[in-house]
Parts: C-alpha cells; sequence; structure tokens
C-alpha cells in the first residue's frame, strides 16, 4: 500500500506531499490541473522512463519519493535479498531523482537501485492502468498469473514453476555432462601420466624444505665441524672455557654466602646459567659426533631435490601445490571413469522431472481453461456495466507440450482479446486503441480476480497491492458511471485504490477525496494537492456537477450523490 508520495519539482508541481490511506483514494479537479501528474509520478517511481522534460523550468532536479507498507512476500523478500536491501517495519522507501541535464538516480531503502530493480519491485507494489501506463496488463506473465488467480490455482502453478526449474537445471547439467565428456576422454591419458609421474616421486608435505637443509649441512661438514667444535671448546674443554669460568664464580659466592647470608640470592641466580651452560655444552658435543661427511647421502639428497624441482616446474610452485595438482588430477580421472553412471542418472532425474511437469501442467492447463470461459463471462458482465455492454472478451490458452515450449508457467499460452466493437474479431489488449477502454477492462479484469470475488480456495494467494486508474471514466456517463464507481469501491475492499476521474458519480464512493488545482504565484503556475474535509468534499462534487458556479441545487445533488454512494 502506498502510504506517502512526495514530488518535487516535478512538471507543474513545485512540492507536494501526499498521505494516502486504504480503500478508495480518488482525485478530482479541473482539466488540465495535473491530476494525471501524480499517477505519472507514481509511474516513475515503479521504473517509468525519466525525461528530463519532467523537471520543472529552473530547477536543477525533480525528485518523487514513495513510502510503500509491504505485505509478507517471499518473491518480495527474495528480490530485496538478492539487491542487498534490508527494509524496517514493512517499509520501503523508493525515490527517484532526474537532473535537468537527463541523468537519472534510483534509490531503494537508501540504497542505489537501477530502474529494472524498480520495475521488478513494480510487480510487488502497485499496477498503474491509464493512457500511457497499460504494460502490465500486456504482458503475457501477468494475464496468466491474473487467471490462476481467478482460478485458484496459485499453488499448482508454483508446483509447475519448481518442477520445471528442477528439470532445467538438471537437463543443462546433463547437456554439459555430455559436452565435456569428449574432452575429458582426451585429457584422461594426459591425467593417468600425470598422476604416475608424481605418485611415483611420492612428495612429502615439507619434504623439500627440510632436504634442502640437510644439503647444505651435507655441503659444509668441515666448516660446521671447526664452528661447532670451537664453540664446544670455548664452552667446555679449555681451561678458560665458559663452563669453568662460571664454576669459579660459583665458588667464590659460596665461600661469600658463608660469611654474608645475603648474598645466597646471587648464588641461586646463577645456578640456571650454570645448568644452560652445561646442557648446551653436551648438545654441542653431541651435534660434532654426529658431523662427519657423507658423499652418497649428499648425491641421494640431491638427486632427490632434483625430482621434486622437477615436479614443481610442472605442478605448482611448491610440494604442497604438487600435492593439490594430484587430487585434482584424480578426481578427473574418478569423474571420468563414474561419468556414464552420473549421465544415466541424471537422465532418469530429467525424465522424472519431466514427467512429473507434464502432469502438473496438464492438471493446470485443465484448471485454466475451464477459468478461462468463466472469467470472460464474468468480464463480460462487469463491461456491460460499464458502458461497454457490447464488449466481447476471450481468453485464448493454447497448450504446447513440446519440451522446448515449457516454461516456469507450465505448457501453456495466455492471452487476453477483446473486441470491443460488433463484427470486430478478438484480437489482444495492446491492440485497442482507447485508452480509457483500457482503463475499464483493466477495472473489470481486477474487479473480477480481487479476493471478494474469485472463490474462497484461492484468495490465500492473492496479496493486497495498490491499483492505480487514471481517465477510468472516459467516455462514460449517468448509471454506467455509479457502476464505475461501485466496482472501484468493492476493489478497495481487498486492495488500495487511487483513483483520477472527472465525474461526481465515482467521486461520490471515495473514502478519500483529494484535490487537485493549478494557480499562479510569483508569475510562475504551481499545483497543489489537498484532502478535502467531508464539507469541502460536498462542495468540489457541487463544482463538478455545476461548473464554477456552484449553485445551492448542485450542492443538494452533491449531497444526494454522497447518500446514494454511502448506501
Amino acid at each position: 500500500m502506498l502510504v506517502e508520495l512526495a514530488v518535487e519539482n516535478y512538471a507543474v508541481i513545485e512540492k507536494a506531499r501526499v498521505r494516502f490511506h486504504p480503500g478508495l483514494n480518488l482525485l478530482t479537479g479541473e482539466t488540465g490541473s495535473g491530476k494525471s501528474i501524480v499517477v505519472d509520478a507514481l509511474g516513475l517511481l515503479l521504473g517509468g522512463r525519466a525525461s528530463p522534460e519532467m523537471v520543472r523550468t529552473g530547477a536543477e532536479r525533480a525528485r518523487v519519493s514513495g513510502v510503500f507498507e509491504v505485505a509478507e512476500s517471499p518473491g518480495l523478500a527474495r528480490l530485496l535479498e538478492d539487491a542487498g536491501i534490508e527494509i524496517a517495519d514493512r517499509e520501503l522507501l523508493v525515490e527517484r531523482e532526474i537532473q535537468a541535464g537527463g541523468k537519472s538516480r534510483a534509490f531503494v531503502c537508501n540504497r542505489p537501485a537501477t530502474a529494472a530493480l524498480l520495475k521488478d519491485l513494480a510487480v510487488h507494489l502497485a499496477d498503474i492502468h491509464g493512457q500511457h501506463d497499460q504494460q502490465q496488463l500486456f504482458s503475457p506473465a501477468v494475464q496468466c498469473d491474473m487467471l490462476d488467480a481467478f482460478a485458484g490455482a496459485a499453488d499448482l502453478a508454483s508446483q509447475v514453476s519448481e518442477t520445471f526449474q528442477a528439470w532445467k537445471r538438471t537437463a543443462v547439467e546433463c547437456d554439459e555432462l555430455d559436452r565435456d565428456a569428449q574432452e575429458k576422454l582426451r585429457l584422461a591419458d594426459l591425467w593417468a601420466f600425470q598422476r604416475k609421474e608424481i605418485e611415483a616421486v611420492a612428495p612429502k608435505p615439507g619434504e623439500d624444505a627440510e632436504l634442502d637443509n640437510e644439503r647444505r649441512v651435507l655441503r659444509n661438514v668441515v666448516r660446521l665441524q671447526e664452528l661447532a667444535g670451537g664453540a664446544y671448546a670455548a664452552l667446555y674443554e679449555d681451561p678458560a672455557s665458559a663452563t669453568a669460568q662460571i664454576g669459579s664464580i660459583a665458588k667464590r659466592l659460596e665461600e661469600l654466602t658463608r660469611i654474608d647470608e645475603s648474598a645466597r640470592e646471587m648464588l641461586a641466580q646463577l645456578q640456571p646459567a650454570t645448568i644452560a651452560l652445561q646442557e648446551t655444552a653436551h648438545s654441542l658435543g653431541r651435534y660434532v659426533d654426529k658431523l662427519e661427511a657423507d658423499p652418497g647421502r649428499l648425491d641421494e639428497v640431491e638427486d632427490r631435490l632434483a625430482a621434486l624441482e622437477k615436479l614443481k616446474r610442472k605442478y605448482g610452485a611448491s610440494v604442497e601445490q604438487v600435492l593439490e595438482f594430484l587430487e585434482e588430477v584424480r578426481a578427473n580421472l574418478a569423474a571420468v571413469e563414474t561419468a556414464d553412471d552420473r549421465r544415466n542418472a541424471l537422465q532418469k532425474e530429467v525424465a522424472g522431472f519431466a514427467q512429473s511437469f507434464e502432469t502438473a501442467a496438464k492438471k493446470l492447463s485443465a484448471r485454466r481453461k475451464e477459468a478461462a470461459t468463466q472469467l470472460s463471462k464474468r468480464v463480460e458482465q462487469e463491461l456491460a456495466a460499464l458502458a461497454m455492454e457490447k464488449t466481447r472478451v476471450g481468453i485464448r490458452v493454447v497448450t504446447n507440450m513440446d519440451p522446448a515450449e515449457w516454461s516456469e508457467r507450465g505448457a501453456d499460452t495466455v492471452a487476453f482479446l477483446i473486441a470491443p466493437n460488433p463484427g470486430e474479431e478478438l484480437k489482444p489488449l495492446d491492440k485497442i486503441a482507447s485508452g480509457g477502454e483500457l482503463s475499464r477492462v483493466a477495472l473489470a479484469l481486477k474487479t473480477c480476480v480481487t479476493p471478494s470475488t474469485i472463490n474462497p480456495a484461492a484468495r490465500k494467494n492473492v496479496s493486497p497491492r495498490t491499483l492505480v486508474f487514471d481517465e477510468v471514466d472516459a467516455g462514460v456517463g449517468g448509471s454506467a458511471a455509479e457502476a464505475v464507481g461501485r466496482r472501484l469501491k468493492k476493489l478497495s475492499g481487498a486492495n488500495q485504490v487511487i483513483c483520477v476521474t472527472h465525474l461526481p458519480q465515482i467521486a461520490g464512493f471515495a473514502d478519500h477525496h483529494y484535490f487537485v488545482e493549478k494557480h499562479s504565484e510569483r508569475g510562475r503556475t504551481i499545483a497543489s494537492i489537498e484532502e478535502l474535509t467531508s464539507e469541502a468534499r460536498t462542495r468540489e462534487i457541487g463544482r463538478m456537477l455545476s461548473g464554477e458556479r456552484i449553485t445551492q441545487e448542485a450542492l443538494r445533488h452533491a449531497e444526494q450523490i454522497l447518500k446514494m454512494a454511502a448506501k
């Protein structure tokens, strides 16, 4: 539901903020006052084309923003999640800005968005039906969804969609497996050679680093013996070694403590150093004993390192990367070996999903064809009451079980057809020339699929929406106008309806009445929008009846219209 619409520097509107309400919201005003601009501004929020001509003369940019209260919807939640958008308190803020230079920007909940995202959101927020905004009604997908809603087949349609997605996904995987099979068979010999070459060397993680260290030791045995032997002598063997020196110091401290007990702490501090020197000396001794030249071992290490380097040049910068490559090769070979089994399993899955899809799609087709006849008659009845009594309506459901023609909506192509005048053949809705006629068709369709009129099983599948009608009363008068008003009122019981009208008979049914007018200020034309009080509403309907000069008779007639509409 649209809660608030704010418009700034858009066409002749300098600044306006309108709060809309549940039920039937009607906009009236003199011809050319700017009523349809409100509809156009809302259309811009729903992904309509942005044009620099929309920017008010002298302004740098035009801004339009709308606050929508949204119901819980898995489809909407998925769409917002994919776009990285979070909403609070079920309120969705949509903004659109058009610069005088022609650039436009869009925001959803203060996050940058594309016009494409706004169009996707429009499906969940509002439908606009007017002189220039019937595209959604022309969409075969929207027509199919309306038929499903009337038929109470939304659950079955959802099952068909899920089965189609599973069938398509599995079929694509099967095709990719077949496409890759020849290439993988060609590579199998190479993979087998690579696996054999790496497994023959059998590298171990970290082995190259250990061998490299061992090679340095074996190449420098003499130098290591000199260094380690010298360190051992200085630490332990020489008469003036560090061990001897610290032993002498310890003896002196012992004599010192026999005289002065407070020196015992210094002796205790020396003991760890003594132990450390002794342990280091013993370790050096063992290290020196192990050092000996081994040309044979050096050759072995050199050969092993050469083998590892060869693998690293071909398969990875380190032994770890070589081992990762080996696992990848093993996985590829395993995939080749099991490809036939996997292909057979996938083919069975594809066949199973195809059979499930056909079964569900046939049920859905039968439900749609039955509902199409009923909905056509209902729409004709509604149109007859809307001064289109000679209009014929047909809903064509063409079923094609060729898998190449399947879609997530089943195996059907749905088309709403209409012949507004006697003798004309049924044609698609987009071939209708009159926007007023199309608005009334949209009103009739929406009335027929609103939750209050469709069967109870279908009601739970229809979410309340904002429905906008512009020029719905074109070419209508008298009792037909009252019929239009009653249908708008009926439609507003389950949806928020916003309607631009010129007829007092329709205006009488409003739950909330807005007056749009243009006036001059500082040499500029400015449009304003005002929600009318009960008294002001009576005067506005009186104006619609009598023109500029509102007579007492017109006011009495206006009161009568309001009383009749309230019944």
